[in-house]
This record gives C-alpha cells, structure tokens and sequence, in this order.
C-alpha cells in the first residue's frame, strides 16, 4: 500500500471526461461545404491526373512509351518499397516502445505534466500511429524515387573491361554499384535515425525514459530498446567505413596540378586507407557491445567503445594523415606523388577519350622560302572560311527573312554539301517561326495560323559576292538551289518554344509569294490528337487555357505540337543522355533533318580527374547565346563519350537514336535499361552519315584537359612547366575563351583536307602561341575522332591569337583603313580568327564585316592576312594571299618578350608616324568621301551608286598605300627603319 502513495495506475487509454456540444451549422450549410470540399478534392486530383495523362499522350505519339512506362514504373516501385520501409520501421519503433512502456510510472512533477498528453492523445493513438508512418513513409519514397538513375544503373550495369589499379576492382563497381551502395547506405542511416528519436520520444511520453523522475533514467526494456537502434547505427557507420575505402579511388580532393583531382594520393594509399580499416574493426566491435546491452542491461560498455570510435575517427582518421601529409609528402612531394599521378594521367585521358592524342613538334615558322609555292600550297592546306556563321546571321536575317514572322538563329551552322562534284564547308540556316514577327498576337494567330517555319538557307562558306554578301547556295521563298526537292516545312526548330493546334478546321499560313497568301493543312501524324474531349480538358489544364476546351477552331484532325525544339525532344525521350549545345540542321533524303549530339557521362571513373561542364563548356558564344548551353544531368563528370547521334525530323517531330559509340559500357547498360529505344549504328543511312560531325561540346571538354594533360609524364605535370590555356575571344570583349571552328583542313601528317574541328592553345598567362589542335570531324574518314596537335616550342615566340588581333589593329594603314570604315554610323566587327598550319608556319585569316548605313546587318569588306611576319589588308582573301605570298605585304613586327617596356628603345617598334605625304592624305579625303557617297547611297537602296562608291573607295585607298609606301622611300620593308617625321619636314622627307 505505501508503494501507492508514489505511483498512480498508467493512464495510456485515459478518462473521456465531459462532452461540450457546440451548435452545429445547418444542413444546408453542411451540403454546401461538403460539395465545395469534394469538388477542390477533384480538382485537384484532375490537375494531377492531367499531367500523368498528357506526358503518357505525348511519349505514345513519338512512339517512346517504353521510356515513360519504365521511368514511371520504376520511380513507382522505388516509391513504395522505400516508403513502406521507412514507415515500417518508424511504426514498429513506436508500437514496440509503446508496448514495452512500463506498467506504472513515477510519481513526479515530469509524469504528472505527461500524463496530460498520454491523456490527450489516447483516443487518438491509432490515427496518430497511422499519420507519422505514412508521412515519413512518403517523405522517404519520393525521395527514394528520385533515384531511378541510379537504380537502373545498379541492376542493369555492364563490365567496362578495365580494372582500376588500386583495388583491383572494375570500373563499373564504381560508376554503378557504388552510388547504389552508398544510396542504400544513407536510407539506412535515415531509418535508424528517425526510428531511434520515434523511440526515444514515445519511451519518454511512456515513462520508460527519464529526465527528472527519481529511481533509473531509463527502463530495463527501453534500454535495450535503444541499444539495438545505437548497434544499427554504429554497424551502419563500420558498412560506412568500409565503403570509405572504396570511395577514396573517386573522391575529390585539392591537389595543387590540378584543382579536380580524383583519386588516391600518397596520403590516401598511407595513411586514410589503413585509417579506414582500422575505423571499421573498431565500428564493428563497438556495434557487438550496444547489441550485448540485450543480456548486460547497462551502458557502460556501448559507451566507453562509441567514446573510442569518436576519438579514433579524430586521431586516426583526421590527425594521422595531417601528420603524414605534413612531415612524409611535402618535404618530398614530387616523388612521393609522382606513382600517383601516373595513374591519374592514364585515367583521365581513358576516360576523357583523349588517350590516343598525337602530339608533334612543330617549328613554327616557314619551312620553304619559295613564295609561289607557298602560294600554291594554300589551297591544299585549307578550304579558308571567310563567311562566320557567328556574324552573318543578321545578314541572312536582312536578305532572306522574306517576311517579318520568319527568322533566324543566332549562331548559324556549318555543315559539308557537294557542289558540282565536290565537298565544300557551307554555312547554313532555317528560315524559322519567329513569334515576335506576327503582324497581330492573338490565340488563334500565335496557335493555329502561325504554326512553321518555311525553307533552308546556305551560302558557301569560302567565298563572298562583290558587294560582301554572301553566295547563296539554297534561298529565296520558297527555297531553291542546290539542295534539291525536299520537305520544306519547319515545324521543329530551335526558335519554336511554344505549343500550335494543326490539322483541323483552321487553315494555317504556309508562306506568301508575289500571287498572295499561300494556306496548309498539316498532313502529318505527329502530335496529340484533340478530338477526344478528354484530352482537350487535360491540356487545357496542363497548359493553363481553357479555350482548348471549347474552341471552335479546334475540331477533327486537331492535333497540338509541343515539346518543338531539337534538345527538349531528344532529352524527353532519353533522359538519361546529356545534350550537346549545339544541334544542327541539314537536308537528308528529302527531309530537313535536326542532328543531336548526346553523350553518356558519369562521375564514378575511379582516378580520372573530374570537369564541370557548364564551365568547361562555357565559351564567348555561350556568353551572347544561352540556347547553346550545354544541359547536363550532373555537371561534375569524369567520363564522357559521344554514344549517341540523334534526329529529329523538323516536319514530322520523329526523333531516332542511333548508337555512335558501340563499346561504351554506360549506353550498354542503358541500352538494356531501355531496350528497342536506341537503334544500332549500322542504320545510319549513307545520307546522314555524310552530315554528321564531331561535336563541339565534347571537344571543349577534351580541350580544357589536354591543356593539363597532354604531358604523360609524372614528374612535368607536377611541375606545372607545361600547363597552356584556351585563349580568349581576341575578336569580341565578353571575356570568354574562343570558340572551336569547324574547318576543312589537311595537318602535317595528312595527305587530303578533312573537316576538321580546331582551337588553339597559349602559354599559362601569357599570349604567345604554345600549340594548335584539331580532330578529323568527318565520321567519312578512317581516323574520324583522332586528336592532333602541334606543339610550338618554348626557344621561340610564335604569336598567339590575341597577339595577331593586336597587330591587325596596330597597323598604320590597317588602322586608318578600319577607321574610314568605321566612318558615319557604321560598325566593324571582327569575324573568326581562323588558324592554319602552313609549311611549318601559320597562316592567320580573319574576315572583317561593316555595318553600314540604314542597313543595319553585316557585309563583307576586308580579309586580314598574316603569315611569316608578312600581313595583308585586302578586299577579297585571294588578293590578301596574293599580297602576303608576293612579298607586299606588311612586315609585322615579333611581339617583344613580356616584362619589356613599351617605348623607342631598341628591340622595340617606335611610335608611327604623325604626319602622312601630301598625296597621301589627298588619296585618304577621296577615301572618306566615296565612302560618306556609299553610305548615302546605302541609305537611298540605291546599289548602282553603292558600287561605283565603293570601286572610287578601293582606288582610293590604293593610291593611299602606294603613295605611302612611295613617300616612305621604300622604308615600309620594316617598321625598325621607319622614321620619326618632324613637324615643319616636307611631305616625304626625313629628319
């Protein structure tokens, strides 16, 4: 009886007490809520059902359903089986703490304020139970759902054939196995956690736990309760642990060669492996003694072995490898780290496809001295682009929009056509829908008249016509050329982001001519079929317009198209692909067909070095053009392939994959994840074989790691000696590197020119030229995908891109040339500086465009030209060549060694001269005013006059350099002998 005074009977089930009836509102009121309630219940489960339906419409009608079926049913099953999991476990730990709470509890202020929630939640016990489960039952599935990746990955992974060296173990164990391990891993983690504090919780609202109650802080029962939970959780840190070991072969680390090193370093191999496994035993013994807290029932034991492992993992795990870091590798870095960073070098460049590059010396300069044989050679070396597809798009723009509601894309294209026989570099681009154009914006003019794009433009891509323009080869409205007959129609293109309704009663605008408008019905089976009034009431709400719904203007054989751009298509379907940036069109078998480039990538390359493609591909046409972002799945990789060429047909939307690359081990194992989705590479037609190319996001990549890894020796890469940089953008001011350009070429070591992708390379902080790199871009040619550079050597100074603008600008009569056309309103811009290796020198060509007048798009006016020292400054690039190959051109002077100042000392160019020749400047006035004549002829359309102002600018400038070159006394053979003239000296004399 005493007993009782301090212990009162548990109160888990606890009194009802009184009932307070409160008015109820009337029936009427009930009826209206209830309907109100069920009808936003329906709505919003009609919302959600509309997008499941729609995505499920749209992958059927590009004949894709696997993909949607599986990627559904696998988020689905991981959903349920994680969230069921997590809930089991949560609920189980609150039902046993429950069930083992103790019979009666302690008087005391701490139970007494609990027994008020016991009370409170009594009734409710069940429901309560029920709610926690399924909250973090669904918490925990959608977060596990999220993981289909790597699921797929796991259970449908196949053998890369190579192992890596440290543990022996393939490489597939890490891109595969591992990200699925450790997923598993952090569940784990999760439910033991969660399930630990759910226990925790309900044994101290139970009373088996204690904070301020007199007796034990905790019951037999509840102890060994939680002891089990704690030896989940520490046997789940010794898995860790062991994982560890694993994952230091694919882990990140700063390591001053390079700042995305991956891999074991001498410190990992010495001391964080051991560390590891010495973490694991002690994890693993620590475990066994919470487990025995079962039969021992205290904590003395469980404690002192988790206060061991907790100063393990601080002493062995964190100062153990400082000290040897410290005292082993820094002292002797490079030998200690040199056995390492060989295997991460033969990694990366495994990994990065980039182990096959052939790197040869190359001199630099001119080999031969016979000018007219290096005239001849020329046109062996390169088919010299001078149309930039980067620059003439205005152009295109101006002259073949034709009507306002057409345009085209930003960046243009370059792609191969034949002509007469032979293959030449063509720029290329669609006239697309350009929305901003619609004379009237309206649902139905923006949806339903205004649905495509009409025809190809093409110019060659190595040649002008005499006014600057470009050589069309495929124009007008419709389209006609070279191309021949084909399906002109765009419905897909890079410009088309938003839905149209075709096919139905509403005729849409096809093109217009000189005999009116021209209307069209699409005749394709591409899209969603609107006739069903389900499917109008599930695109209403997916795309928010409820005139879908009841529009008379959509009827039978509607259709709506969305999902229109190459990139949005090809990655909907194969969401497990990354998208090149850049997609382009050509003209294949009567159809104009959108190619994709599309890479397979993963982070889990054990050694391989990793890159962040949104930076690495990053460049100054990314800077002025986001559309040529590059869209990734995961930005970090450390492996790469172009696996897959995709098309997209720009009438009919049918998207095909074609496997490229057919032994990368990463589209096998998503080949079998999706099977029948990929189709084998032998179906590439002959056609499309002949457009495709090497793609340009790839090349960045692999150009931003051969400025690191080009060197296979261990001991020069850590020396950083040898480290080069993608230059910037000498022809723009946005501060981004230069692009890559696609360029019909021959190297050293080839016999024929072969479309070609190429870049050059600097020094690390500095602007001389270190080596030239291209790869064979034609999938026609035996050694397609081969990388080739030529490396400059250091004893010399070879001028880099940025130095070769510079002396473009520095040039007198260069300089007052530009000037003249920058007279007036006009602009010069700067085409692509194109690089070709000549003779053991390099040839520099670069397009100058004009903007002018009230034509307000870009011309061809001048071709720079420079090669051994000798530039040129001309109308036309044969006349340039002709000028720097017949010993006329300019000399350039060498740039001075950095750290030399700038001035009249010797070694370096004194200032130009300040005063010009009588006939001289008279030759420039006549310049400036044939070219204020030509502008104001621009301004009046009146092309007559424009070309006979032009024809007198040319003789003008003519007679300014022969006069110059005359009044010099033949001193322009270099600019060191040209002399300062002194004010007061007569026109060509000197002081």
């Amino acid at each position: 009886m005493p007993t009782l005074a301090f212990q009162m009977p548990d109160r888990g089930g606890g009194p009802t007490g009184p009932r307070i009836r409160v008015g109820r509102p009337s029936r009427r009121v009930r009826t209206l809520l209830m309907t109100l309630g069920v009808l936003a219940v329906l709505g919003m489960v009609f919302t959600m059902f509309a997008g499941f339906w729609t995505d499920w419409l749209w992958y059927r009608s590009v004949d894709y359903s696997s993909v949607f079926t599986t990627t559904l049913s696998t988020k689905i099953g991981l959903f349920v089986v994680f969230g069921l999991l997590m809930a089991v476990s949560v609920g189980f730990n609150i039902w046993l703490a429950h069930r083992l709470r103790p019979p009666l509890s302690a008087m005391s202020m701490e139970q007494q304020n609990l027994d008020r929630y016991r009370m409170g939640i009594a009734p409710y016990k069940k429901w309560l139970l029920l709610g926690i489960t399924a909250l973090v039952g669904l918490i925990a599935g959608a977060s596990a759902s999220s993981q289909w990746r790597t699921w797929l990955m796991w259970v449908n992974g196949v053998s890369f054939g190579q192992k890596d060296p440290q543990f022996n173990l393939d490489v597939s164990f890490y891109a595969f196995d591992l990200p699925w391990y450790r997923f598993l891993l952090g569940f784990g983690f999760a439910a033991a956690i969660l399930g630990l504090i759910a226990a925790a919780l309900t044994h101290y609202l139970y009373g088996g736990l204690r904070i301020t109650s007199p007796g034990a802080r905790a019951t037999a029962a509840a102890t060994g309760h939680l002891s089990v939970l704690l030896g989940i959780f520490v046997a789940l840190k010794a898995i860790a642990y062991w994982l560890d070991r694993y994952g230091l072969a694919v882990k990140s680390s700063d390591f001053k060669a390079t700042d995305s090193w991956t891999g074991l370093r001498y410190v990992d191999a010495n001391a964080y492996l051991p560390a590891k496994t010495i973490l694991f035993c002690i994890a693993v013994i620590c475990a066994l003694l919470f487990f025995a807290t079962l039969w021992r029932r205290t904590w003395q034991l469980p404690v002192i072995g988790f206060g061991l492992m907790v100063l393990s993992a601080i002493l062995i795990g964190g100062l153990y490898p400082a000290i040897v870091q410290k005292f082993q590798v820094q002292p002797n870095e490079q030998a200690k780290e040199a056995p390492y960073v060989e295997k991460n070098l033969a990694a990366t460049r495994e990994a990065y496809g980039i182990d096959d590059s052939q790197v040869t010396e190359y001199p630099g300069v001119a080999e031969t001295k016979d000018q007219a044989k290096l005239r001849d050679d020329v046109a062996n070396a390169a088919s010299i682009r001078i149309m930039d597809p980067n620059i003439v798009s205005p152009t295109f723009q101006q002259l073949q929009q034709i009507r306002n509601y057409y345009a085209f894309p930003t960046n243009l294209d370059v792609d191969r056509y034949a002509k007469d026989g032979k293959e030449q570099d063509t720029v290329i681009g669609l006239r697309e829908l350009n929305y901003a154009g619609i004379p009237k914006r309206n649902w139905i003019n923006d949806h339903f008249r205004y649905t495509h794009g009409y025809g190809v433009v093409a110019a060659e891509g190595t040649s002008a016509d005499a006014g600057g323009r470009p050589a069309f080869t495929e124009s007008d409205l419709p389209s006609k050329g070279d191309l021949g007959t084909y399906e002109q129609r765009v419905y897909y293109g890079e410009r088309t982001t938003t839905y149209s309704i075709v096919g139905g009663p509403q005729k849409e605008i096809d093109y217009s001519d000189d005999s009116g408008e021209k209307t069209y019905s699409y005749k394709g089976d591409s899209g969603v079929n609107l006739d069903n009034p389900m499917n109008r009431a599930a695109y209403a709400v997916a795309f928010g317009e409820p005139q879908i719904l009841y529009s008379g203007a959509i009827g039978e054989g509607s259709r709506i198209l969305y999902n229109r751009t190459p990139k949005e298509r090809v990655e909907a379907i194969a969401p497990w692909l990354t998208i090149d940036g850049d997609a382009y069109p050509a003209v294949i078998d009567g159809r104009i067909q959108w190619i994709v480039d599309a890479y397979t990538t993963t982070n889990g390359y054990p050694y391989a070095s990793r890159t962040t493609l949104g930076d690495t591909t990053a460049d100054s046409l990314t800077a002025t053009n986001d559309q040529r972002a590059v869209v990734a799945q995961q930005n970090q990789v450390n492996y790469i392939r172009n696996s897959v060429k995709a098309t997209v047909d720009a009438y009919s939307g049918e998207v095909k994959l074609y496997q490229w690359d057919t032994q990368d081990p990463v589209l096998k194992t998503w080949m079998k994840a999706f099977p029948d989705t990929v189709e084998p590479r032998s179906e590439i037609s002959r056609d499309l074989m002949d457009h495709l190319r090497y793609p340009q996001d790839l090349f960045k990549v692999q150009r931003e790691l051969l400025t690191r890894y080009h060197v296979k020796d261990a001991n020069t890469f850590l020396s950083g000696s040898e480290v080069w940089q993608v230059p910037d953008d000498p022809t723009n001011k946005t501060g981004e590197t230069v692009p890559p350009y696609y360029l019909s070429m021959r190297m050293p070591d080839q016999d024929q020119q072969v479309f070609s992708l190429t870049t050059t390379f600097t020094p690390n902080g500095r602007d001389n030229l270190s080596a030239f790199m291209a790869v064979n871009a034609d999938p026609g040619t035996g050694d397609y995908g081969k990388i080739r550079i030529l490396k400059l050597p250091t004893s010399t100074t070879v001028s880099g891109p940025k130095q070769v603008q510079s002396q473009f600008n520095s040039q007198q009569d260069i300089a007052e040339t530009i000037r003249l056309l920058r007279g007036g309103d006009s602009e010069v811009e700067y085409g692509n500086l194109l690089t070709v290796p000549l003779d053991g020198g390099l040839l520099y060509v670069e397009p100058v465009y004009v903007r002018g007048g009230g034509l307000k798009y870009p011309l061809l006016r001048k071709v720079l030209v420079t090669y051994g020292g000798q530039t040129a400054f001309e109308d036309t690039l044969e006349q340039a060549l002709d000028k720097v190959f017949g010993g006329e051109g300019t000399p350039v002077e060498p740039p001075a060694d950095e750290g030399q100042d700038e001035g009249t000392d010797e070694g370096t160019t004194p200032p130009p001269s300040t005063q010009q020749p009588s006939t001289v400047q008279e030759a420039l006035n006549d310049a400036q005013k044939a070219f204020e004549a030509g502008q104001e002829a621009l301004k009046n359309n009146d092309w007559e006059a424009y070309g006979r102002a032009q024809e007198d600018l040319e003789d003008a400038l003519r007679k300014a350099e022969e006069a110059q070159s005359g009044g010099a006394g033949g001193a322009r053979s270099s600019p060191r002998a040209t002399p300062r003239a002194t004010p007061g000296a007569s026109p060509g004399s000197n002081s």
